[in-house]
């Protein structure tokens, strides 16, 4: 397992499945801070099955002083205007005792150097418009708001709706 010592305290690594039940943990740590407990079903089972069999997302383990301090989930996606891939970082969470170390930057900016390592075109995420914090944070290290850009979700059953609506068009 790879891992990189940023400083004296910080250490990145490379989640293994022995971290699933501390991403989860994360997970749900961050969906309370959101205030979206209610929203999260993701299970260990699941997230083994997603993160480490199928390898649709990577995990960094953020440790401060040994210990766990924070995740960042992570996947790639395409610009076909680039023509080249992208990162795009689903999770960035720092335990609220740890914020102000310098840790979420430092999260950021070994995101961006995966990305160029990786001949990524760009670095991006979403953000919660109440989020002042962070959009003050993101902002003050170079990110740029996508104002004209409007995200869509289909999940649960319009998903279902939709796939199905597209078997009997046709489609």
């Amino acid at each position: 397992m790879e891992k990189r010592r940023i400083d004296e305290h910080t250490i990145f690594r490379f989640a293994g499945e022995q971290d699933t039940a501390l991403i989860l943990q994360f997970i749900r740590e961050l969906a309370e801070y959101e205030k979206m407990e209610d929203q999260v079903s993701a299970t260990e089972d699941l997230l083994k099955k997603t993160i480490f069999t199928d390898r649709k997302a990577e995990v960094i383990i953020c440790e401060y002083d040994s210990h766990p301090a924070g995740f960042m989930l992570f996947f790639h996606n395409y610009s076909t205007f680039l023509g080249k891939p992208g990162i795009y970082i689903e999770d960035l969470y720092v335990k609220p005792f740890l914020r102000g170390k310098g840790l979420g930057g430092k999260l950021l900016s070994y995101a961006a150097e995966l990305a160029l390592e990786r001949g990524c075109g760009r670095l991006e995420w979403s953000c919660l418009d109440w989020n002042e914090p962070s959009i003050s944070f993101y902002k003050k290290k170079g990110a740029v708001p996508m104002d004209e850009w409007t995200v869509y979700r289909v999940s649960g059953e319009g998903l279902k709706k939709l796939a199905e609506n597209g078997q009997t068009a046709g489609v």
